[in-house]
């Protein structure tokens, strides 16, 4: 069996992460009664962006620490540092797209992009 604890973590917090921004999205809808679109509303709109953009970036964060964890290219501890940066990215930048306290969407899209450039040249290296 591969024992990948990180990547299980992270794929387990970015779960619930998605039902969390899913539910937003879903609850608004709900209360405007609209099925598609944003009925030109700024508070659906900022929850749809918060897990449209979730989506768009936490597979290949799951992806990169599943190829780090696999193939030893980094140790624990700096995988495990990943994972904690890429869950802070992403609260943050929630956060931050829904104007919610504690939020702050540049220093999350910042992280999650620094974080991401470091695993990836992790991986390109470790192939060397």
């Amino acid at each position: 069996m591969l024992y990948i604890p990180a990547t299980t973590f992270l794929t387990g917090i970015f779960a619930l992460m998605l039902v969390i921004l899913s539910l937003n999205v879903s609850l608004r809808r709900r209360e405007l009664r609209v099925a598609l679109g944003d009925a030109d509303d700024s508070i659906l709109r900022r929850r749809m962006r918060a897990h449209g953009n979730f989506i768009e970036y936490a597979p290949m964060m799951v992806l990169l620490c599943a190829a780090l964890e696999i193939t030893g290219y980094a140790t624990s501890p700096v995988i495990w540092g990943l994972v904690a940066a890429f869950i802070i990215a992403r609260l943050f930048h929630a956060l931050g797209v829904l104007h919610l306290p504690g939020g702050s969407q540049p220093i999350g899209m910042v992280l999650q992009h620094i974080t991401m450039i470091v695993g990836a040249v992790m991986l390109l290296v470790g192939l060397l």
